[in-house]
């Protein structure tokens, strides 16, 4: 630590600030509730999520995530009895999280039960699929109809004509989202593609699983005891404060992972053979698409002083400050590209717009006093080259600054102390 800079520490007990670490540090594969309903990229880990919401929240408060991404966040709310809000630039996003936060009913659960005994037989390249010419005209179709891939797109489409056919909403949904989760381990980064047979065999066991997920989210949701409701928002970030639907939140705990500077991540296509970019997830959820990456990483990552990106940072966040009171905790998990600039340029923003930076009394001393955490289970294309600028993640914790005092610089940070 710098000596001129008297660290700021979270009122916090031992065994909360314990919670914390391991939780960040917890590198066990994603399972559990409704989190494997879909491999969202640079996706929190549960028990993180878990552990920051009992340390900092009570049955019936309301927590935000204003980058929900695959809705770990609102999960774990709802199944720890609170409140939950999410915000996200990305339709997809905003529809793995819809889906992975609704708590179905008995009956809707034993509709989707029958269903997933029968998804299987659906697959039958034999008979007649549906072709989705809008999307295909707006290329939704594109690298599905190589040789190689004809029989996964039909089998896809057929998928989703048994979703379709559920007829409720609630439960069309959660068909295309196996759909989604099914075509993204067939086609998704994959050196070779599976068969037709293993395709079906994968399909039935998605559905079979994520309706034992979803009633494992009920029974939390339930025995509760607390009526929660979630409210996903399809928007940008930035200026959320002004969204009617989004009108007096004020949430107790905000808990969020924003794009990583600098950090090349695939949020909105998958990779089929090879590198080649396919949008064939959004056509899957029933959405639209049309943004390049950096509409969802807030800039473009070649940029090497990154403007756009801590332009939108500072105004995604501002809108979360806006919102919150000083008695909301605001905690974030970002890796950077190079963290030994761009982390403290990433303090200084939220310095800005009115932030104070909170420090766990365990870790004084060590590193550079913050909560690092190796990143686990990386893409396939990220293993290949090796350890990667995202391979490590840091935990910042805020609160918003009490009017009239007077904010403190942000604590700095050695080369050495980055690369935990």
């Amino acid at each position: 630590m710098d000596d001129a800079v008297q660290p700021s520490f979270i009122d916090l007990d031992a065994n909360a600030e314990a919670a914390l670490i391991a939780g960040a540090r917890f590198a066990e594969p994603v399972k559990g509730l409704t989190h494997g309903f879909y491999k969202y990229p640079a996706r929190f880990s549960p028990a993180f999520v878990r552990a920051t919401i009992e340390v900092f929240t009570k049955p019936g408060d309301l927590v935000l995530d204003n980058h929900v991404g695959g809705g770990t966040t609102v999960v774990e709310a709802i199944a720890a009895g609170r409140h939950a809000v999410g915000v996200d630039i990305s339709s997809l996003a905003e529809f793995v999280s819809s889906v992975k936060a609704t708590v179905f009913s008995d009956a809707e659960l034993e509709e989707l039960s029958v269903w997933a005994k029968q998804i299987p037989d659906e697959i039958d390249l034999r008979k007649e699929s549906i072709h989705f010419g809008d999307y295909a005209e707006l290329g939704y179709y594109k690298h599905l109809e190589h040789k190689s891939r004809w029989r996964l797109r039909k089998a896809i489409e057929q998928g989703m004509a048994s979703a379709i056919a559920l007829g409720e909403p609630r439960l069309e949904a959660f068909g295309r989202c196996v759909v989604l989760r099914t075509a993204q381990w067939a086609l998704d980064g994959r050196r070779s593609l599976p068969s037709i047979g293993e395709f079906r065999s994968f399909l039935g066991e998605a559905a079979a699983a994520m309706v034992c997920g979803a009633r494992a989210l009920r029974a939390a949701s339930v025995a509760n005891g607390v009526p929660t409701s979630a409210l996903i928002v399809n928007r940008s970030a930035a200026g959320f404060e002004a969204d009617k639907r989004l009108a007096n939140i004020r949430p107790k705990l905000i808990v969020t992972s924003p794009p990583y500077p600098g950090v090349h991540v695939l949020y909105h296509r998958w990779q089929v053979d090879g590198r080649k970019e396919s949008a064939l997830p959004f056509m899957i959820a029933k959405r639209l698409d049309g943004s390049g990456a950096a509409h969802y990483t807030m800039g473009d990552r070649k940029g090497s002083e990154l403007k756009k990106y801590f332009a939108n940072i500072k105004a995604s966040m501002g809108s979360a400050a806006a919102v919150a009171d000083e008695n909301t905790i605001i905690v974030q998990m970002v890796a950077f590209g190079d963290a030994q600039n761009q982390l403290p340029r990433y303090l200084e923003t939220m310095n800005e717009i009115g932030l104070d930076e909170l420090l766990l009394a365990s870790l004084h001393g060590q590193g550079d006093g913050r909560l690092w955490r190796a990143v686990p289970g990386r893409r396939w294309y990220s293993r290949q080259k090796g350890d990667t600028p995202g391979s490590q993640e840091v935990v910042l914790i805020h609160r918003k600054r009490a009017a009239g005092i007077r904010p403190l610089p942000p604590q700095s940070l050695t080369t050495a102390q980055v690369h935990l």
